[in-house]
């Protein structure tokens, strides 16, 4: 493979690792909100009305800034019925296929987050609650995690093809191989 696409791979790899591990800390971050809006509820008699939405903003980010990191690591839901079963040759060739669906999926996606994000900038677009936050940031970080997804998915697309071809690329060594070799079990 040429060299500038096996940096593109590392560089790639190495920033949705480093994005994904800081974002499974935002289970926390609103875990503690919960824990707060039940305090303050139940011990001081106190509802807060911001806590609900807050926490549906931290589990968006927390889904979408993870969701490059899952792939990155296999994590994400598939249908084994016969994909275990191919060589991988054919395996590659199989994720090489239904990465181009996604990819195309994920431009379509990024290029609405991008309108949605603009037009919540230009225009301070709030949401309709009492709260009335605006949305701008975090409509910026769920266009993030789509970019973060498409750059993995690309990353991915030129490791299946490095692997088609019969030339792999060795993961990086910050990057820890979780994915079952072949004849391992599971």
């Amino acid at each position: 493979m040429p060299k500038i696409l096996r940096l593109f791979v590392k560089y790639v790899d190495a920033l949705n690792y480093r994005v994904g591990r800081c974002a499974m800390y935002l289970i926390f971050l609103m875990a503690g909100c919960l824990l707060y809006s039940t305090f303050s509820r139940v011990v001081l008699g106190v509802p807060v009305n911001w806590v609900l939405e807050m926490s549906q903003f931290i589990l968006s980010a927390y889904y979408l800034l993870g969701g490059a990191y899952a792939m990155q690591q296999g994590a994400h839901v598939r249908m084994d019925l016969f994909y275990d079963r191919f060589t991988p040759k054919k395996r590659a060739l199989t994720d090489i296929i239904t990465i181009l669906c996604v990819i195309f999926y994920l431009g379509v996606m990024f290029a609405g987050g991008l309108s949605s994000t603009n037009y919540a900038y230009v225009y301070n677009q709030k949401n309709y609650t009492a709260w009335a936050p605006v949305l701008w940031p975090i409509k910026t970080l769920m266009t993030l995690g789509v970019f973060l997804l498409l750059l993995q998915c690309l990353s991915n697309l030129i490791k299946d093809y490095a692997i088609w071809r019969g030339t792999p690329i060795k993961p990086a060594s910050y990057v820890p191989d979780t994915a079952p070799q072949e004849g391992q079990a599971i």
